[in-house]
């Protein structure tokens, strides 16, 4: 995987790689069957982690709160001497009040907005079913969807998917607030959760679990870094272009541009779709130049954005990144897509420090 070799403001240097043989530890006695249990232990371990995705899923959306949590507070403390809770305080302190005041600013008429939004998506919808009727191969597209959904079967296929939608959007709040809970007990005290973590692992292997657990919070940090930056550029870039050529809902479709590039590739491409489906209520011509703008967003983002949050930020290989949210989105659905590229970021790091480096190349 990639890496970007300068520093990450607040970065501490880390120690080098322990090697596997150097570990200290009693000498190992030969223990019956000992490789029939390491293989029953770890298919026990693997299925456990299979029925408990979502949860372990959760946990995982709270390490990357906690990771910038604390990499806004380090920030802070190295402008003022401050204890880590005091500046983690300080840190929460102000995106209370940021999202108060930004809500209280522009409260009204973003809540307006987006009302305007929910009864705009019907419009929406009828506007691209006219417009698909207008072109053969939209006639097609219409022709296969009606069909689909005249099958019995597929109805009730969608009425489930609809169901579940509906079922994650209300739960989404509850999500939220309790992955935001982690990240606030995580970022209070890492070292607790991080040693009993380590507990877990032999005291020989110890050292080198160590190491991998810094590597792998290093390169999730940076992660964050450079996405967050992505975000909110394509955001303000979105709702400024949408201002200049007259698009009503500009706040709403900028906050949806913004939020979708969390997921990589396959997030711009929705957001695209569903902003030029917004503007065909207002016109062919209106839907045109919402599409230039969606366009010309993503190409200043890959071309402008992403090369100066190059410098400290982690980028996986485009290959990787696709095959990241196709693989985990199939194997737990919409969380896994919306983790797909963390949680790649996290396995490769983790089978550089543990197999790579400190199996083969130590070897070698």
């Amino acid at each position: 995987m990639p890496r970007s070799n300068a520093p990450l403001p607040g970065d501490k240097p880390q120690p080098p790689i322990p090697p596997l043989s150097s570990a200290p530890g009693r000498p190992r006695t030969a223990v019956p069957g000992a490789g029939v249990w390491a293989l029953a232990g770890t298919a026990f371990l693997l299925l456990l982690a299979w029925r408990l995705a979502p949860v372990l899923l959760l946990a995982f959306a709270g390490v990357l709160m906690a990771l910038a949590l604390l990499q806004a507070s380090e920030l802070l403390r190295r402008l003022w001497p401050l204890s880590p809770r005091l500046a983690l305080l300080m840190v929460v302190l102000a995106l209370v009040l940021l999202v108060a005041g930004g809500s209280w600013l522009a409260g009204a008429g973003v809540a307006e907005q987006l009302l305007s939004l929910r009864d705009t998506l019907p419009q929406a919808m009828v506007a691209v079913k006219k417009w698909l009727s207008g072109h053969a191969p939209g006639r097609w597209v219409l022709a296969t969807w009606t069909a689909a959904a005249a099958k019995p079967d597929d109805w009730w296929q969608f009425a489930g998917l609809a169901t579940n939608a509906v079922n994650a959007t209300i739960g989404a709040v509850g999500v939220l607030v309790l992955v935001v809970a982690i990240g606030l007990y995580l970022a209070a005290d890492p070292d607790t959760y991080r040693k009993g973590l380590l507990r877990l692992v032999p005291p020989a292997r110890r050292p080198l679990a160590g190491h991998a657990l810094a590597a792998a919070g290093h390169q999730l940090s940076r992660w964050l870094l450079g996405q967050g930056v992505s975000m909110l550029a394509v955001g303000l870039l979105t709702g400024l272009g949408l201002l200049l050529i007259g698009m009503p809902l500009l706040l709403p479709l900028a906050l949806v541009a913004g939020l979708l590039e969390f997921v990589p590739y396959f997030g711009p491409m929705i957001s695209g779709v569903f902003i030029v489906a917004v503007a065909l209520t207002e016109g062919e011509s209106m839907a045109l130049w919402a599409a230039v703008v969606c366009v010309a967003v993503q190409q200043t983002e890959a071309y402008v954005v992403q090369p100066l949050a190059q410098r400290w930020a982690v980028r996986l290989p485009p290959v990787l990144g696709m095959l990241a949210v196709l693989i985990f989105g199939v194997l737990f659905g919409l969380p896994g897509a919306l983790l797909a590229v963390p949680l790649m970021v996290l396995t490769m790091t983790l089978v550089d420090e543990l197999y790579v480096r400190a199996a083969l190349e130590h070897k070698t």
